[in-house]
């Protein structure tokens, strides 16, 4: 017997949709890139099939309020609508963050300068997929990922000893002078 999407997803996929079992989340439950906080690239529906094998990177230009914030990269295969999913089901295939003071070393960390743009690379684990023809590529960049990852209270204090929390602004640049991208590795197919 055939699985339906829902049967296969239920016991691990992360269809990126809130719901009752969300912390405060309340009906109408929304598509997380329709949340203000979320910015989404998405591909129109796609021609063909297209693999993406390896290491996909985001190498983003930023500037803060704060001195120093988080930036999270999800990839996402956006299946299109069915049964089960009318609004296509939204699969976060891999996802990472990158806490500013550590863009570019571990072991010293360097706070922001706010207002500063600075580019920051946010590798994402290897992956392997085939997004099929018809489906879309979404990238969705965001501030937080909570409860997967910690909260950053963008104040610079040492990681888990903060005692007050600090709201950040934070801006991608997409100029040619401060050109955001994202680099993703296609398989070509085989003819």
């Amino acid at each position: 017997a055939r699985n339906n999407l829902r049967e296969v997803v239920a016991a691990g996929g992360w269809h990126q949709k809130e719901g009752p079992q969300w912390i405060d989340a309340k009906e109408p439950y929304r598509l997380l890139k329709e949340r203000p906080d979320v910015l989404a690239f998405e591909t129109d529906p796609l021609q063909d099939n297209i693999e993406v094998t390896g290491e996909v990177i985001a190498k983003l230009w930023i500037s803060s309020t704060a001195v120093d914030t988080d930036f999270t990269i999800k990839l996402i295969d956006v299946y299109p609508s069915s049964e089960d999913y009318p609004e296509g089901y939204h699969l976060n295939l891999v996802d990472t963050i990158r806490r500013a003071r550590y863009r570019d070393s571990w072991t010293e960390p360097e706070f922001l300068t706010p207002g500063q743009p600075v580019e920051i690379s946010i590798p994402l684990w290897p992956t392997a997929n085939v997004f099929k023809k018809g489906h879309r590529i979404r990238i969705d960049v965001s501030s937080s990922n909570f409860p997967r990852f910690d909260v950053n209270p963008n104040t610079g204090d040492e990681v888990g000893r903060h005692t007050k929390m600090v709201k950040a602004a934070n801006t991608i640049h997409t100029s040619s002078e401060f050109a955001s991208r994202v680099i993703i590795p296609v398989i070509p197919p085989n003819e």
